[in-house]
């Protein structure tokens, strides 16, 4: 019984993973007001009848939002069932639902207040940030449920250790990069560049608009935190927390290492949309092999 459930959290990890991936095509494309300022219905309607494609590509992310609240809900029903009252497994599922209900009142919000397509308010620019940081902590608890699922250890993560602080230093550093790198998203959708050369040229405007002049500070936060999450890597697996942390911390530092030339190559070609999904992918990826490596290095204390 626990063996399915470990399976099926990791399967709900990753289908939202591309839940994500689809929300950010919603973004790049301009397509969040393709069903007007309705929720939950799509134009006033349960299913719009001769959608154009912007309606398609919002309805089918609608749509696959929703599959994912119920598999979130089912992940803490099963977890009820299965385990002991208090477990480390209820706990994890516990906050991925609530985050998960926070994650649709932030979308909600995002549709009725009408803080989509070309709207470039400072509202948006703080609704995509929390948006970002609200689906970092849903990934994070659905990480940590299959992970705790699948391990025995109910160990605490002890802040009186300098790797303790240092991960905990870097878990925040993250968070802090990846609400920047949806500031510079929404800015590079909504003013995008003809050349690199006027892109440039529109970060140092003193006249840009706002989201603009934010675009340069996502680059120096990516170069410091990056660099500060490779050299913590290096930390992990110099000290002796085992084979499991080893490996996870190296590949964190992989990650940080492509997810540093996929920033660079996306800032050359001028954001095209699919590669800022690649981007936003290894952005998740590293957020969760951070927490999971924080979670293996828990198992040692």
């Amino acid at each position: 019984m626990r063996n399915g459930y470990q399976t099926y959290a990791w399967g709900v990890l990753a289908y939202n993973l591309g839940v994500i991936l689809w929300g950010a095509y919603v973004r790049a494309t301009g397509s969040g007001a393709g069903c007007g300022s309705h929720w939950p219905l799509c134009n006033g309607q349960v299913v719009p009848r001769s959608p154009r494609l912007e309606t398609l590509i919002e309805f089918t992310h609608r749509l696959s939002s929703g599959l994912a609240f119920i598999l979130v809900l089912g992940l803490l029903i099963w977890a009820w069932r299965i385990y002991p009252r208090r477990h480390q497994v209820q706990f994890g599922a516990g906050l991925a639902m609530f985050f998960m209900v926070t994650e649709a009142l932030v979308g909600a919000g995002l549709v009725l207040f009408e803080l989509v397509a070309k709207n470039d308010s400072l509202a948006r620019a703080l609704s995509v940030a929390i948006h970002l940081v609200n689906t970092f902590l849903l990934l994070a608890f659905l990480a940590l449920t299959a992970w705790w699922a699948s391990s025995k250890s109910t160990a605490r993560l002890s802040l009186k250790t300098p790797i303790g602080i240092l991960l905990m230093i870097g878990i925040s550093g993250m968070i802090v990069l990846g609400a920047s790198g949806a500031l510079t998203a929404l800015g590079d959708t909504l003013f995008p560049a003809a050349s690199l050369g006027e892109g440039f040229q529109q970060d140092f405007s003193p006249t840009a608009h706002f989201l603009i002049r934010l675009r340069v500070l996502h680059p120096t936060l990516a170069a410091l935190v990056g660099g500060y999450l490779i050299l913590l890597a290096s930390l992990v697996r110099l000290s002796h927390q085992g084979p499991l942390a080893h490996s996870l911390a190296a590949g964190l530092a992989l990650l940080v290492i492509v997810q540093l030339a996929a920033g660079f190559i996306n800032v050359i070609l001028l954001a095209p949309v699919w590669l800022q999904m690649v981007h936003l992918l290894l952005a998740d990826l590293g957020w969760i092999t951070l927490v999971l490596l924080t979670a293996s290095y828990r198992a040692f204390q």
